[in-house]
């Protein structure tokens, strides 16, 4: 059962990433050199590829997923932090989420390596402060857009329901408080995901 459990999760993170790059790698390909005309038959093209793909290689990269490189992951958690911070247009709240998925595998992991307590601590450790690294580079980079575009204090004060004008230090002091504690939870929410999974499938 708990094999089944880590084949479908494992399974939930690859199966996107094929058909996701394919569609927007055709798209923006075309966009850029083809007629416009052709960018949607470029974009479905692009995407069958990816599904096509993933009809031949998912299984076996489900099953291989504890022994392919670290590179490849990091490169999956590259993808989907970028896809994340672009899909909610520059929140990194979002992106938080994906310490999750990131824990379970990590956790998973250690357990199918049986991993000592001391590797387990270490390797935790590990984790948390590379998402947490990744999540100060989104808030960056949300904090550079937000700081750059003139509409941001009237779009907080629509979104916050707020009855007076945003002032740039307003904006200022939700960037580092609401940072700071987004990079709080996130290092939490990573360590908790890598315990809990590493107990969950430790357990006899």
């Amino acid at each position: 059962m708990r094999t089944k459990i880590e084949s479908f999760v494992h399974g939930l993170i690859l199966a996107p990433l094929a058909p996701i790059a394919g569609f927007l790698g055709f798209w923006w390909t075309s966009y850029a050199l083809l007629p416009e005309r052709w960018t949607p038959l470029c974009a479905i093209s692009g995407l069958a590829l990816g599904i096509i793909a993933d009809v031949l290689l998912l299984k076996k990269l489900t099953a291989r997923a504890y022994h392919l490189d670290p590179v490849f992951w990091l490169a999956v958690l590259l993808f989907y932090s970028i896809g994340t911070f672009g899909f909610f247009m520059g929140v990194p709240v979002f992106n938080a989420a994906l310490a999750i998925p990131v824990g379970f595998f990590i956790g998973g992991k250690m357990a199918y390596e049986k991993a000592d307590d001391v590797r387990m601590r270490r390797v935790s450790l590990q984790t948390c402060i590379l998402t947490t690294v990744l999540m100060a580079l989104v808030c960056t980079a949300s904090a550079f857009f937000s700081l750059m575009s003139p509409s941001t204090p009237n779009d907080l004060r629509g979104m916050l329901s707020f009855g007076f004008e945003v002032t740039p230090a307003m904006i200022w002091g939700i960037i580092l408080v609401g940072g700071a504690g987004l990079l709080i939870f996130n290092w939490l929410l990573t360590g908790l995901a890598v315990r809990l999974t590493h107990r969950f499938l430790s357990t006899p």
